[in-house]
This record gives structure tokens, C-alpha cells and sequence, in this order.
């Protein structure tokens, strides 16, 4: 279900301070600002004007309040891109890398972040990652200040051989390591899969 934001409730989802320079973004462009509880996979998105239909940009209300202003931002940055160069452009490419770190330099340096996201943020100024998810360091720093629930951890945290449960109820065995990601296969199918090593999953007993 999709809550609609009065402006000034916008606050609460934001590290503290942040909020007019946030809100300096969504009242010059005129943004229609949604936060949904209920999308798993999807951390924002950004969708441009089209017939009657301003710039509107929805953006997951579960996430931590460092890990909800930087896809905030980066939902702002494809609106900025878009607004430059229309369709001409890819979704990730140079150009919103440009306009992503440039806006990622204002908030920075002002100590809305703890240090260990401001530095890792810092690192991906000069090559944002098309999501946090894609930026493993990041994304790893960012998990600290989730909100710890039971028996959930990092594939990367977990043993050889351990049995462990995606957020869709599929139930996996974890393997060895290929280069960058982890082979897992899925009990009791045996098929193979590659997952991040900073993806969240829940443990399974034996």
C-alpha cells in the first residue's frame, strides 16, 4: 500500500539536517513524492512527466534514514538527467553518473552521515554504482544501521553448506565462491544461482 507524504513528514525519513536542501529539490522541480512499505526489491524509482503527470518519484519507507537519502538522490539525479537530456541517454550512463555525484557533493562534509557512510559515499563520487546494492562497500556499511531482525544476515556472513531462505520463500544452499559472487543452489530444484555477497537472506535449519 502507497502512503502519500505531507512534505514536512519528510523529515522523519531523513538524516538530521538534510531536510531543506532535500526539499529545496522537490519543491523547485515539483515532484510528487510517494513512500511505499511494501516493495522488497525495488528501493525508488523515478518516473517523468507525461501528459497531466509531473515528475514523480516513489521511494521505499523501510530503509534506514542514510540509506533512504541517497536513493532519494539518486532518484533526484535521473530526474535532473532526464530534464537535461530527455530520452537521449542511458538510465545509468555518464551523464546521471555526473549528476548523481554532483548532488552526492552537497551532502557531504556537513556531518549528516556517520563517518564510515560518509567516507564510503565519498569513495563513489567519482563512479556512483547504478544502485547502493551495486556498491558492495556501501551497501555493507549502510546494513549497520538497518534494523537488525532475527536470524537474517549477508550471504557473505554465512558458513559453507548453510541452508538459508530468500525474501520469496525459495530455500538455497550456500557454496563456494566465483569471483564476485557466491553459487548457491536452490533446494530442492538443484539449480544454480549467483547471489551478491551482500544480499540479505534469512537462515533455514537443517
Amino acid at each position: 500500500m502507497k502512503q502519500e507524504a505531507p512534505l514536512q513528514a519528510l523529515a522523519g525519513y531523513l538524516p538530521e539536517g538534510t531536510f531543506e536542501q532535500v526539499i529545496t529539490y522537490i519543491t523547485q522541480y515539483k515532484v510528487h513524492l510517494t513512500i511505499t512499505r511494501e516493495r522488497q526489491s525495488v528501493l525508488g524509482d523515478y518516473r517523468h512527466p507525461y501528459e497531466n503527470k509531473g515528475h514523480r518519484i516513489s521511494i521505499n519507507g523501510g530503509l534506514n534514514k542514510y540509506a533512504f537519502l541517497l536513493t532519494l538522490l539518486h532518484e533526484i539525479a535521473h530526474l535532473v538527467t532526464f530534464m537535461k537530456y530527455g530520452h537521449s541517454v542511458s538510465a545509468h550512463g555518464k551523464e546521471w553518473k555526473h549528476e548523481y555525484s554532483l548532488i552526492l557533493r552537497e551532502f557531504v562534509g556537513k556531518e549528516y552521515m556517520p563517518h564510515d557512510v560518509e567516507s564510503a559515499v565519498r569513495d563513489s563520487l567519482h563512479n556512483p554504482a547504478a544502485s547502493s546494492c551495486a556498491d558492495e562497500a556501501l551497501m555493507r556499511v549502510l546494513k549497520r544501521y538497518d534494523r537488525q531482525r532475527e536470524n537474517h544476515y549477508l550471504v557473505e556472513q554465512l558458513p559453507f553448506g548453510q541452508l538459508f531462505k530468500t525474501k520469496d520463500g525459495r530455500v538455497f544452499r550456500k557454496g563456494e565462491r566465483i569471483r564476485k559472487r557466491f553459487r548457491c543452489e536452490e533446494v530442492p530444484s538443484k539449480r544454480i544461482y549467483l547471489f551478491s555477497p551482500v544480499y540479505e537472506v534469512e537462515l533455514v535449519s537443517e
